[in-house]
């Protein structure tokens, strides 16, 4: 993707304005924008109304990490999981064959 395929996307997140420059289709760009700002509104509902935005954006990170983290870690395990499967039927097709 070169500098032309850029977009330009006006996102609002938390009650504030932003534009957006990403080598990204702008609906994806929005789509994301949204979730952050979903997320946002969750942490804030769960706190005394005096936080400041900064403690919401940290909290809201850190839960989206957490989020990033618990899929990778899932996705790890998968990949594991296959493979012995993978492994196992592959000493079972050699064990049938050798047989």
């Amino acid at each position: 993707m070169d500098d032309n395929d850029q977009s330009f996307v006006r996102v609002s997140i938390f009650g504030q304005e932003y534009t957006v420059k990403a080598q990204a289709d702008s609906r994806y760009i929005a789509d994301v924008a949204e979730y952050v700002d979903s997320k946002m509104n969750e942490v804030s509902a769960g706190l005394p109304s005096n936080q400041s935005e900064l403690r919401i954006a940290i909290l809201t990170a850190m839960g989206i990490t957490d989020e990033l983290f618990s899929l990778k870690r899932e996705k790890e395990n998968m990949v594991s999981d296959v493979e012995d499967r993978a492994t196992s039927m592959i000493e079972l097709i050699d064990e049938s064959v050798l047989s």
